[in-house]
């Protein structure tokens, strides 16, 4: 199975997105699956349901954080280059999507506002457009690692 069917799988199974991303990378990253779960919980939702940054992203920015960020005994290279590729990601979500903000991705439908909320589930958005924002997230961090991991073995 694919990393993006990985993270639709955890998504379809009441993970939030940013669980769904995080988990899909968890065993590469030398953290466990119960760990990618926990620490990356309070990101769904936009950041605890607030629809803030879309939880892809979030999930997405975890994973090139542990991939690429800057440690303990690193310099501040690692920390720029990390920037980076966040700016990469940010900007190739944006051009896909229009938007990284929950609220607006969902057609500017408050999932706290109960009415709202059974029209986001009436039209299907966590299934049309979530599942695919968590799947585009994993390909693009895929896609901006290997790109990556290609440069700097040049």
């Amino acid at each position: 199975m694919t990393k993006p069917e990985i993270a639709g799988n955890y998504f379809d199974n009441n993970f939030n997105c940013s669980q769904s991303v995080l988990a899909a990378f968890a065993p590469d990253l030398g953290i466990s699956l119960n760990d990618s779960l926990k620490v990356s919980c309070a990101f769904g939702g936009g950041m605890g349901k607030q629809q803030l940054t879309c939880g892809a992203v979030t999930g997405a920015l975890m994973v090139l954080g542990l991939k690429f960020g800057k440690a303990l005994d690193d310099n501040d290279e690692k920390k720029q280059e990390t920037y980076a590729l966040t700016r990469k990601f940010c900007d190739a979500f944006k051009d896909k999507f229009g938007s990284m903000n929950c609220l607006e991705l969902l057609q500017n439908l408050d999932m706290n506002d109960p009415a709202d909320n059974a029209l986001i589930h009436d039209l299907g958005l966590h299934e049309s457009h979530c599942t695919r924002f968590v799947k585009e997230a994993v390909e693009l961090v895929e896609l901006i690692s290997t790109e990556h991991d290609q440069k700097t073995m040049v």
